[in-house]
């Protein structure tokens, strides 16, 4: 076993361990955001920076401090490294630095956009972004493309984490999207639209973490806090049938994958629960679900804040 210590909490891990996992398992604001490493999906990782940290000792034997800021999702764990993350300004100010150069070419456009609310780029422009930009040349601009029959491709709000080509290699037998260019011109496309048929891309919705991939069965219905998680399954033969329906009343406007407090799916029965393009766009219907109960989301959402602090002790009181 591996002793690191990351803002002053010490663990033990697995050697290999990366510095984000080493930090999830700790857990809190210890965690690093990550907007391009998703642990279900090898060889994600080392695109985004959002991750970086600041490594005060190397090692037990070389404790001589890293010159440059870290991607933790890349950088594995020595004996006796010692790790800044939240207590670091230097990673402060180079995370806001990543997240200025993220918001370039994003729009704001918040309100529109069914990623709001559960967008992790939203998270850090409110953590770390600035109120002004300095950014004076034209933005890069697309117009929006069906990449599927039931898929939007909103490349403007692309930050090109790479994210839904990994889906596309790792889940499908053949591959029909990915980055087109190069440096500024760099896009997400099919090159032909509505090339994508395969039964799992819908899970590129799941993995985005911004709003650049879109269900169009859900698109500008509903925003998601006005909306009731319940876990459902059924007996389905592509996939494992786990899934959340997003309910209004008694009709079910979504249906997504189950996941994580860092948003990644979670697994089921062993496996990583993707779900199939039948269960996410086609059964709307609850009669075909068998409805579980209500879904506790738990990552960081405004989803997850139903609840206000009580003015009399520490219980908290459900607001519905």
């Amino acid at each position: 076993m591996v002793k690191v210590t990351i803002d002053d909490v010490q663990i033990e891990v697995e050697p290999g361990t990366t510095i984000l996992n080493a930090a999830r398992q700790i857990g809190g604001d210890v965690v690093p955001p990550a907007m391009c490493f998703y642990s279900k999906l090898p060889g994600t990782g080392g695109k985004c920076r959002t991750c970086l940290v600041e490594v005060a000792a190397g090692s037990e034997k070389d404790p001589r401090p890293m010159p440059k800021l870290m991607a933790s999702c890349s950088t594995q764990v020595m004996d006796g490294m010692i790790v800044k993350n939240k207590t670091s300004e230097r990673v402060q100010e180079g995370r806001g630095g990543v997240v200025e150069f993220l918001l370039i070419n994003h729009p704001l456009d918040c309100p529109v956009c069914d990623q709001a609310g559960e967008c992790n780029l939203q998270d850090l422009g409110f953590q770390h972004g600035g109120a002004k930009t300095r950014y004076e040349e034209e933005r890069r601009t697309y117009d929006p493309i069906d990449i599927g029959n039931k898929i939007k491709l909103h490349m403007n709000r692309c930050i090109l984490c790479y994210r839904c080509v990994h889906v596309a290699n790792q889940l499908t037998d053949s591959r029909v999207h990915g980055v087109l260019n190069r440096g500024e011109h760099a896009e997400i496309s099919t090159y032909i639209e509505n090339a994508i048929e395969n039964d799992f891309s819908g899970n590129m919705i799941d993995v985005c973490p911004v709003g650049a991939l879109t269900d169009k069965t859900f698109r500008f219905k509903s925003r998601v806090w006005f909306l009731k998680p319940m876990d459902v399954s059924c007996e389905c033969t592509k996939c494992s049938g786990k899934a959340v329906a997003w309910m209004f009343g008694d009709e079910i406007y979504r249906v997504t994958a189950r996941k994580d407090k860092y948003g990644e799916v979670e697994d089921q029965d062993g496996k990583t629960g993707w779900i199939c393009n039948d269960c996410r766009f086609d059964k709307k219907d609850p009669a075909k679900w068998n409805i579980e109960g209500p879904r506790k989301i738990n990552r960081h959402s405004v989803i997850s804040q139903g609840h206000y602090q009580s003015p009399r002790g520490n219980s908290q009181k459900k607001i519905n």
